[in-house]
Parts: C-alpha cells; structure tokens; sequence
C-alpha cells in the first residue's frame, strides 16, 4: 500500500487507470505468487512503459532498436470471467452526510468503480477475462468478457460512463445479459442492497449457478452506519425524492434496530443462495479495505 497517496481524493477523479494500478500494484508488492508465471503464459502485445512499471518486463531488445521503453504483456488461457455487476440506482450516488464538508468524501458509485476496476487489473495480469453490466432500469450497459490489457481498458471506459440515476432494472431486462454472466465465473454485486420490493433478489436469483460463484459487495456509508446526527435533518430517498424532517436523537434507537434488521435479513437470505456477503463501509481507506479483501481472499484459495 502506498500511504504518501490520497487514494481516496484520487478517486473523485476520473484517473481510474492510475488509481486501479497504484492499489493493485501495492497489494501484489507483498503477494508475488497470485503473479502467474511460466508454463501456460505466453507472449500477447507490447504496450508502453508506465511509471510503476517492473523493469523486469521492459524489452531491453526493442529499446536498443527503438530508444523506447516497451514492455511485454503475456497472457495465458483461462476460463476464469469475473464479472463486475454495478447497481447504478439514484440511491448509490450517496456520500457520507454527517461530514458532508469533508471534500474527500466520495459516493458509493465511485467506490464500487475503484474497486472494480482494482480487481480487474490484477485479473487481467493473470489471464483473466472480465466483463461489466451497469444495472439501471433506463440505461443498462453490458460489456462482453474479454481478457487482456486492451479489455482492460475499455472496462475502465464502461465504468467511468457509469451514471447513478433512476431505479434497479427488473430482472428481466437485462435477462440475455445475465444468462451470459452465470456460465462460469465470478460475479460481484455492488450495491447498497435497497430495493422497493425484491428486484435485487430476483436478480441476485439469476446469477446463482454451480459453475458461478457471487460476491455480494454491499456498500455502507459511517453516517448510515452509525447515524451519528446532531440536529434535526431532512432525510431526502434519492429514488422516489420524498423528503422527511427528522429528529436524529428521537430517530436513533429505531433507525439503528430496524437498519441491524436489515442486514440480518440480506445476510441470511444471501447465505441461503450460497453467495458471499461482503459489507464495506465506504468511508474507510480504500486500499486497506481492498487489500484485507484481497489477502483473506488469497489465504482461502491459497488452503
């Protein structure tokens, strides 16, 4: 992890590139072996050399020709997808309100994007194919899995034109999509899990197959978590606009049981489906919660 980086001020930005690879790199600096190397890889296309680059990969050979830095990019096969499935509803556009004045605040959207495209980086190094589906219910957007630097790219490109707005799609909007996603693979969820009726759930249903494994990532922020108001605040859904005045002294006690109701709820029924429910409160640095995810991660496929 690099602490001389303010990850999270970077990623109110649109520099996804160079956020996903400064967090990725930092976790792989300490995990050299998830690097696959080898038998199986073979050589695929050179790109430019970048800062943060190992000069290990540099083509030496092609400098001398060229007096440009170049450096080789293999990729082996695999039928490994990851698929990153992005709630785009209005609710997701929400930051933390308590410390609203805070310019570093970033919304659950943005978080969700620095950490898909985080794990894209370091899957595409590995062979990986990644794909992405927006989940809006007036502007869904698929991008087919594809592996590569390249691919890689263009996810990046996906998830930067990705708007918070409207609501969740009913399932069978996206029905084609989904079938494609559940055939092998991994999918990750990212949403905040708040549903008029059980959208989410049926769509979550879609997904769960034997040969596809879903990782529900749910977004939390502190003030939702804690709900740590002072005076009275107007508490506004950013999907249906109604709007309500609120005493958070009077309020807290209610909020916080039926809000522990509510995870119970999504936790068991998430369990049922064999999906793993990862909650992420995205006020925390983003890249000690990537990298806790990543090597708890990595020791269960490690066992």
């Amino acid at each position: 992890m690099n602490n001389l980086l303010d990850l999270k001020a970077l990623s109110r930005s649109k520099d996804l590139p160079f956020i996903a690879r400064t967090l990725a790199q930092g976790f792989l600096h300490g995990s050299h072996g998830s690097i696959q190397r080898g038998v199986g890889i073979e050589f695929s296309q050179y790109r430019a050399y970048e800062p943060g680059d190992d000069l290990a990969k540099v083509d030496w050979k092609l400098f001398a020709r060229t007096d440009k830095y170049f450096v080789r990019e293999a990729e082996r096969e695999s039928d490994t997808c990851l698929w990153f499935a992005l709630d785009s509803s209005a609710s997701m556009s929400h930051r933390n309100q308590a410390n609203k004045n805070n310019s570093n605040n970033i919304t659950k959207l943005q978080f969700a994007k620095v950490v898909a495209a985080t794990i894209g980086y370091i899957a595409q190094l590995q062979g990986d194919s990644l794909g992405c589906i927006a989940l809006s219910a007036e502007k869904p957007t698929f991008l087919p899995a594809h592996g590569g630097y390249k691919h890689w790219q263009k996810l990046l490109l996906t998830l930067n034109a990705i708007k918070p707005c409207d609501n969740f799609p009913d399932y069978q909007q996206v029905y084609t999509q989904l079938q494609t996603m559940r055939r092998s693979g991994i999918v990750f969820v990212f949403s905040d899990f708040y549903q008029a009726n059980d959208e989410i759930y049926q769509l979550i249903n879609q997904l769960v197959d034997k040969r596809t494994e879903v990782i529900a990532v749910q977004l939390e922020s502190s003030d939702e978590i804690n709900f740590d108001f002072d005076d009275v605040i107007r508490f506004e859904d950013l999907e249906s606009q109604q709007a309500y005045l609120l005493s958070p002294k009077l309020a807290k006690n209610s909020y916080l049981a039926n809000r522990a109701a509510f995870n119970q709820e999504l936790n068991s029924y998430l369990s049922s489906k064999g999906v793993t429910h990862w909650r992420v409160d995205i006020d925390q640095p983003i890249d000690e919660t990537l990298y806790q995810y990543l090597a708890a991660r990595q020791r269960v496929l490690s066992v």
